[in-house]
This record gives structure tokens, sequence and C-alpha cells, in this order.
């Protein structure tokens, strides 16, 4: 490779080109010489995805406006319209030399895949009739994401390991597909009209199926990926469309592909692409994959006739390198590299990621750069974030900055290192002040840290010496009742919180009203004739943030929203130190919250592998040692509680499986300090402090070992969409506590009848000892209103009276803990 006057002649200047040993044979060229210009000139900056909601959550506002009736169908999309071109725009001025589109959505690009394909539930089919109108078109879409006053909706579980969450599709042996492909093709023409000739972005057939579930009346034998050849005539036909309406490229997502799969799946991998690259009238296909690392999917796809393979090089590039030395390279397609976390907010080390790219130069037919994933899983723009401290600031890289990365390294890599110099000298003086700062290191955090012990981790007594001393204190009756935490926050208190934060009034205006709220949601729970109580958590923004809010270590924004679901969106902390806890969090309302009832009121935190999963983590050490340092400031929570004479203590793990590495190899590495931090958490309180935790919408088949070995006295899980199946999945594990399975679906606006919460009762009852089973919702009552709240915490208790009349003193299952 001829040496360019872009490079200097040693390549190893300022960029560590040292490649892993199984990839020198394939680059030992580049690593001998400088990067030719001609070479690297094809080089170009993309993204998979960017962040949907604009500028102050405008896609959010609007579509609640529309859900509300203050908007119309037609205003909607005249709305959304503009957003995504907004969007493009933003992306087009910022230096990328492709752009996506259909990557937007109204709520989920999966939910969106199941349109596109016509793979609609038959109750959503036959309930909600499609007039063919905007408003009809809508109407069925939302009510499959939010279900309707006589419908369930479609269930909802996360996307791999990250904290968005996506609608499972339903499928069954006789789902009929039929192609609408109104939506992708809109937002390419959309797209033109500006002048831009996007790349379409799609969910791949293989990665969808494999997300989807059996329907409720499909046979046991039966499973999605089987509709295979059902679904790949839509494809070819959708690319069709996309070659004549002048698209150039189109992107299928695969990210299924970086988690472990049988032979027989990466079989129907090889025939989907060797069928679809075939074709002949269609775009260039570029195959999408991320979060991880490839395996055995890179020989796989590298063997069909696709013309171009994205691949993560964050935290997999030397497995991924050497797996594509491995396979000898990509010859002949296109090598998208993710060398820019998609998923973490720190600024990217250039002069690391411009090494790698170096290294990929000849792997493949030409090399583009991009994030690893999709932008939608970080905040839009630092420079909204005006009250960050100026020091951490520059440390900081959200989806806009992102894409100036990007466009620095395309053109480093394109006309020359030197084209670049000065802003790799700013990466550097940042990254090293960064490493150096008194913010990151704290003493005496790492000194508590290295001095846990096994003593530490384990509670004084089994659980069975820990019931009978619970059961005397707390005196509750058979299925004892309760809420997961939060209850809605009314518009009087949003706003007061508001005007609070904007110093437009003063703290005891804001906290009279606190107590004013508590009191009223200890009344309610009274009144409806719940067993244990929760405060309703009116003093917190956030489950995360209000902790983080409070903990050294941690930074909280103002304008970093993140889409959770549908328009759902939270403001991920940022861990950027050791963390501590100066001062008590919790203990002041939750004591207040006592004092009004006889009844116990369960304290309520957020675990630590939550506060992580839920926050953007430190990327210069271990996820373990940051895991640790946040236990061990919950645990002075915790135990500040007891002193406070708090009986039930709910410790929240919502996310402890979404953090499951994608490969089971890591497994056992990650539940190891996992648990190990939930325990260090809890288990310094007394035998009779009854201790709780939480988990929701998740699989949680992989992780039910370890939620036993987390030894909380109860687990209250998420159950009511996939009708009580976590009750059986325990009890097949014989899992020897108390569990509390939820019996309302609270993120619908339906309200479930006396009948239907009493029948998955018994369905709970016929699976599980009754001694052992709490009854409560699926989920904290935060998102929904108070009406729906009355009305369905009043049909739980009567449906749990009706249910305890019908138990005898030897009723309900075998007691599969003996």
């Amino acid at each position: 490779m001829a040496t360019s006057s872009g490079w200097s002649s040693d390549p190893t200047d300022s960029i560590d080109v040292r490649a892993p040993p199984l990839i020198e044979k394939y680059n030992h060229a580049t690593m001998e010489s400088s990067v030719s210009t001609s070479e690297a000139s094809r080089c170009i900056a993309t993204v998979y995805g960017y962040p949907r909601q604009g500028a102050d959550r405008v896609l959010k506002k609007v579509t609640e406006a529309y859900w509300a009736g203050a908007m119309d169908a037609e205003e909607l999309l005249t709305a959304t319209r503009e957003l995504r071109r907004q969007r493009l725009i933003e992306m087009r001025d910022a230096g990328l030399g492709e752009i996506p589109s259909n990557d937007f959505s109204l709520y989920d690009h999966v939910l969106d895949t199941s349109v596109m394909l016509g793979a609609i539930p038959e109750r959503h089919r036959n309930a909600v009739t499609d007039s063919g109108t905007p408003a009809g078109r809508l109407d069925r879409y939302f009510a499959m994401a939010r279900g309707t006053d006589v419908i369930a909706p479609m269930e909802m579980t996360k996307w791999f390991d990250t904290n968005y969450h996506f609608l499972v599709p339903e499928l069954e042996p006789g789902t009929s597909f039929c192609l609408d492909a109104s939506k992708p093709l809109e937002e390419f023409r959309d797209a033109r009209e500006l002048g831009i000739i996007t790349r379409p972005v799609i969910l791949g057939p293989v990665s969808y199926l494999l997300l989807s579930k059996p329907a409720a009346n499909a046979p046991s034998s039966f499973r999605p990926i089987d509709l295979l050849e059902s679904v790949l005539p839509l494809y070819e036909e959708l690319l069709r469309a996309l070659h004549v309406a002048g698209a150039q490229w189109v992107q299928l997502d695969e990210p299924a592909l970086v988690t472990d799969q049988s032979t027989e799946v990466l079989d129907c991998v090889g025939e989907t692409y060797r069928r679809l690259g075939r074709q002949a009238d269609r775009p260039k296909i570029l195959v999408a994959t991320y979060f991880g690392r490839l395996g055995d999917g890179l020989a796989t796809i590298a063997e069909t006739p696709v013309d171009g393979l994205a691949m993560d090089f964050t935290g997999a590039a030397e497995v991924n390198l050497n797996a594509l030395a491995e396979i000898g390279g990509l010859v002949g397609k296109r090598l998208i590299a993710g060398v820019i976390d998609g998923r973490n907010v720190w600024a990217t080390d250039l002069t690391n990621a411009l090494g790698t790219l170096v290294t990929l130069l000849g792997v493949g037919d030409h090399v583009d750069v991009a994030a690893s994933c999709s932008l939608l899983h970080v905040p839009l723009d630092v420079h909204l974030e005006r009250h960050l401290d100026p020091t951490i600031a520059p440390w900081l890289a959200f989806a806009r900055q992102k894409l100036g990365e990007l466009t620095i390294l395309a053109k480093g890599l394109s006309s020359g290192r030197e084209m670049i110099a000065a802003e790799l000298d700013e990466n550097r003086e940042h990254l090293a002040q960064r490493a150096t700062s008194l913010i990151v290191n704290v003493d005496s955090v790492r000194r508590r840290s290295e001095l846990v012990s096994d003593r530490d981790i384990h509670r004084e007594s089994a659980y069975a010496r820990r019931r009978t001393l619970q059961v005397a204190r707390l005196g509750l009756p058979p299925l004892p009742t309760t809420t997961i935490g939060s209850f809605p926050q009314t518009k009087r208190l949003r706003q007061a919180r508001a005007a609070f934060t904007a110093g437009k009034s003063d703290r005891d205006e804001y906290e009279g009203l606190i107590g004013e709220e508590i009191g009223e949601v200890i009344s309610l729970q009274e009144a409806l004739g719940l067993d244990v109580l929760v405060h309703g958590e009116p003093e917190r923004n956030d489950m995360v943030q209000y902790f983080a809010e409070q903990l050294d270590g941690f930074v909280t924004t103002k304008s970093g929203w993140v889409q959770s679901y549908g328009t759902r969106y939270v403001r991920p902390p940022i861990i950027v130190g050791d963390v501590s806890r100066p001062h008590p969090m919790t203990v002041r309302w939750t004591t207040f919250a006592q004092g009004l009832t006889s009844r116990p009121v369960k304290g309520m935190l957020t675990g630590p592998v939550t506060m992580l999963a839920w926050s953007f983590v430190r990327d210069d050490q271990p996820l373990a040692e940051t895991a640790r340092q946040v236990a061990l400031a919950l645990r002075d929570e915790v135990l500040d509680l007891e002193r406070a004479d708090v009986a039930v203590i709910q410790v929240d793990e919502p996310a402890l499986r979404e953090t499951l590495p994608l490969r089971r190899s890591d497994h056992a590495a990650y539940l190891q300090w996992a648990v190990e931090s939930f325990r260090l958490t809890t288990a310094g309180v007394s035998d009779a402090t009854q201790i709780h935790t939480h988990m929701c919408y998740a699989e949680f088949g992989d992780v039910l070992e370890a939620i036993t070995d987390m030894d909380a006295d109860v687990i209250s899980l998420e159950a009511a969409r996939s009708d009580m199946g976590i009750v059986a999945d325990l009890a097949t594990a014989r899992y020897p506590n108390e569990i509390g399975p939820g019996v309302w679906d609270i993120h619908s606006p339906r309200v479930p009848s006396v009948d239907e919460i009493a029948e998955r009762i018994r369905l709970a009852v016929s699976a599980f000892p009754s001694e052992r089973l709490w009854i409560n919702p699926d989920c904290g009552l935060k998102t929904r209103a108070y009406p729906e709240v009355r009305a369905t915490l009043t049909n739980l208790v009567e449906a749990v009276r009706r249910v305890r009349a019908e138990l005898s003193p030897v009723a309900g299952a075998k007691d599969v803990s003996k």
C-alpha cells in the first residue's frame, strides 16, 4: 500500500495500530506503511439510527396530545413528519455520508415491523376496525401497543440487554402475512424530497422471528422461526419496492446474531441471506449486527452474497477482529465498523478508535465508520446541559457529539491524521483530565470496598427462621396485598416540583405538599383495604435519578432524555466517579408515612444493579467494582431505615435480567457480582426485618437460580401479560421464599375486572403454596391515573377476598420447598 502525505511515515505515531495476532496477516501492509489516501478516501461516517424524540421531547408531547383528543390524526402525522425531516437535516449537516431512514417510530420499531408484515393479533384485528383512514390505522396501532378498555396490549419486554422495551410479536402457524410497505417507502420519499438518499432500516427476518412469541392458541410445538419461508417473500417484495423508489442500500438489522444461536438458526440465517442476496432487483444489502461479538454468525453472513456487514468494535473489538481474520476477511464486501460506543455517553478515545479503523483497512472491500449501535440509547445533546460542571462536560458525548466524533474519524481515515491533529490533541487532553480527576478517584470509597468480606453478604439466619419472626412481627392475612411503590403523580405535584426546581417556590411550601400527597396515598390504601402500604413516592422524579441526585459520584441531567418505551422517557444519571452516600435519602418520608398508619409501610430503594443498568456507567473500571460501591452506599440507607423501625424494606432490582450478558459464557461472572451486590445491600438487617425485591418486564428463565441466591424474603414480579407463567417457573425451580406475582398490567390503561384478577390469583395458588404468595400489581403506578388506580385496586382487594374465602387450612399447592 502506497504511502500518502496524509499520514506520517510511522503509522504508530499517536495511533495504536497494533493488531491482534490473527489479524496481522490480513493487515500487514497497513502496519508497515502509512494509510493510502486513495484507499481510505472511501470512508464515510454513518449511524444505524438516531434519537426519535427531538428537542424537548416533542414526539412524546404530540403523541400524548393525540391520545388525549387534543390533536387529530392528520395533525399528529404532520408534526411527526416535520420531526423526521429535522432529524434528517441534522444528520446531513453534521457531515454523515450516509443517513438512515425508517429508524423513526411513533411507538416501537418492532411493532412497526409487525404492522409492516401484517402480523396483527386477532384480538386487535377484530376489536379495532382499520377504516383505511389515518385515524383508523393509528387507533389499531396504539391499541396493539397500549391496549384499550376491552382488549389487552401486546406483551412488552426488554430489547436485548438495554433499557429499551419492545412489543413482542405474537405468531401462530396460521399467521397470514401481508406486506404494507407504506411506512419505509414514505420515509424514504420524504428524505428524497430534501435531496437525501437514505439507507432504509428494517428489522431483519431472522431476528424478527426469534424475538416473537407463540400466540396463546398456538400448539406447544410451534416456533416462530418455523414461519421463515412465509416471511421471506415479503422481504423480497419490500426490497423490490425500495429499489424502485431509488434506494441504493438497505439495512437489515440482525442483532439476534450476537446471542447464542443453534446450528439450525445459523442455517436459517444463511438461507435467508443467500436468497435475498441472489435477488436481482434490489438495493445493496447491509446486514447490521450490534451489542457484542458476532461469533459463528460472521462466517455464515460472509458466505452469502450480501453487500456489507456492520459490526461492533467497541467492547467486542478484539474478538470481532480475530473472527474476521479467521474467515479471511470480508472479500468484496463493505464493512461498517462501530468504533464509537452507541450505548454510553463518554467521549471516545479517538486515537484508539482511529487505530482500530486503520487495522481494519484491507479486511473488507472498504471500511466506513459508525457508532456501535443506534444512537437511540443516548440523550440528544450535551450542550443542552448548561448546569453541568464545566470540568465534566468535555468528558461526555451525547448523540450530536457522537456525530461529530464520527465525522472526525472519517476525515482522519480519508485525508490523513494531520488533518485532525488538533481534534486528537484536544481529545487526549480531556481524557487525561478525567483519568486524574479527584471527582473520579476517592480513596476512602476504594478502601471501604476493599474491606468487604463474605460475612457482609449473608443474612444472619436462613429464610425459614426469618419467616417465623417476620410473621409474628407483621401479623398479615393469607395472600397479603401490597403495591410496588409509586402512586400517580398529580398535575399539582408535577407543577409544584417544577416551580421548586426553578426556584419559584420555597422548600417549606413544596415539602408541605409532599406531606399532603403522602397523607392522601396512605388514606386511600387504608380505605381500599391493602395490607402493606407504600408512601407513594411523591418526592421522587424517577426511581434511579432520585437516588443519583443524593449520591456522591453521580451527576444528573436536565434534558438527557432517552426513550424507554412509547412515550415513556427517562434521564439516566451518569456515574462519573467513586460512589458514596453523604446523608440519609429516604428515612424522613418513610417514617412520616409510617406515623400516619398502624399498618406496615415499606421502605423503598432502588437496587445497585438497577442503579447501574439505568445509568450511564463508568467505562474506566469493571462494573463489579462500581456495583460494590453503590451497594455499600445503599447498605447504609437500609440500616438507617431499620434503625427507624421500618419493618419491611423493598430493594428493587428490575434490571437484574436485562443486564445479563447476551452470551451464556459470560453469565456466571455477571450473576456472581450482581447477586453479591444485592446481598451486600440487604444482608446487614436483623432476621425480623423483611426484605422485598421487585423485577418486571423480562424473561426470567435464565436467572431463576440467581433470584433464589439473592435470598430476598419476598420477590414481586411481572406476571399479568405472561399469564402468570413465572409462578409455575418458580415452583418448578423449587423457589423457597415468598413471591408476589403481578395480577394487573399497569402499562395498559384498561381496568381488569374482579373475575379476571381472581382467576389470575387462582392460577398462582394452583402452582405455588398460598402461604408464600403475595398479591400486587406488575409494577409501580406512577404512569397510571388515579381513576384507574382506585378502580383496579378495589377490584384487586375484592378478588383476593374471594380467593381467601375459597382457601381451606390445607388449600393451595404442595409446598415445593420441602
